[in-house]
């Protein structure tokens, strides 16, 4: 005859009986979770103070407290902020590159890479800067692509001394691909190599969600660019400064190589390779 009375209701572990344990979970990068409450599903990008960043397939970005309300496989989990060894464990550059915090840069090339303007130039410095610096590679914008004529001769690249050149809008017919043909005429050809990206301006390389957009929009040619594209965000654009502000403002949403455009992911990455080859 059972005794449903003898147990000791007291007894270590009382208060856990019948309960249902959500386990934890660290939230890894590209970790993919689903938040119940929006049924938003994503992939970790990034954690700050608490907040973990989803980024779904579409690009689209989504900030939530870390904790209980998310599932994993259909499975519900607490997501809590990674370790400190986890962390270490996959340390990355902003590039993707495994980080070494404690090598020394290197003294600079003879090489170098060139881009078009300062905005170009920020851009690479902030994504690929920890890695140039290992590589000893320096960056220089030249104030527009009409200059790169000039500038090589004065350079005069060589083995040993290579130049690989970024520009904008590298598409057939335009102005940039018939220099970039020139050049590859020229008496430098051997050790200059110009790539580029099909967008209008570097701004385009970040992803239009890190902005709030869709996509970037189209601008009419009567229009200049950047002007017109603050006019769509609804941003001053009356004097350069409004637009040295609005490109911080873009800026600042890259953290990692994940915020830019693959089209100007691989054309860097290409010239990394070439000026430093031995």
């Amino acid at each position: 005859m059972d005794d449903r009375y003898s147990a000791d209701v007291l007894s270590p572990g009382w208060r856990d009986a019948g309960r249902i344990i959500i386990p934890t979970q660290e939230a890894t990068r590209d970790l993919v979770v689903e938040e119940i409450a929006t049924g938003f599903c994503g992939a970790v990008l990034r954690v700050e103070k608490k907040i973990v960043t989803l980024e779904d397939r579409h690009g689209k970005l989504r900030l939530f407290p870390l904790g209980s309300g998310f599932l994993i496989d259909g499975r519900p989990v607490t997501l809590i902020a990674p370790t400190m060894a986890a962390a270490l464990g996959r340390a990355r550059t902003a590039s993707g590159s495994t980080a070494m915090p404690n090598a020394p840069a290197r003294v600079a090339r003879a090489s170098r890479i060139l881009v078009e303007g300062r905005h170009d130039a920020e851009l690479v410095e902030k994504v690929w800067g920890a890695d140039l610096r290992i590589e000893g590679v320096v960056v220089e914008y030249i104030e527009g692509v009409d200059n790169l004529d000039a500038i090589l001769r004065n350079f005069r690249p060589s083995v040993g001394r290579r130049v690989g050149v970024l520009v904008d809008h590298l598409v057939p017919g335009s102005k940039e691909s018939r220099i970039a043909e020139a050049v590859a005429r020229g008496p430098f050809a051997a050790s200059v190599l110009v790539v580029g990206h099909p967008f209008v301006d570097v701004w385009q390389s970040v992803k239009p969600a890190r902005v709030g957009l869709s996509a970037w929009p189209e601008v009419p040619r009567s229009i200049e660019w950047k002007h017109g594209i603050c006019d769509v965000l609804g941003w001053p654009h009356e004097e350069q400064a409004d637009i040295a502000r609005a490109w911080q403002r873009i800026l600042g949403q890259v953290r990692t190589f994940a915020d830019l455009e693959p089209q100007l992911l691989g054309r860097v990455e290409h010239l990394i390779d070439f000026v430093t080859a031995e």
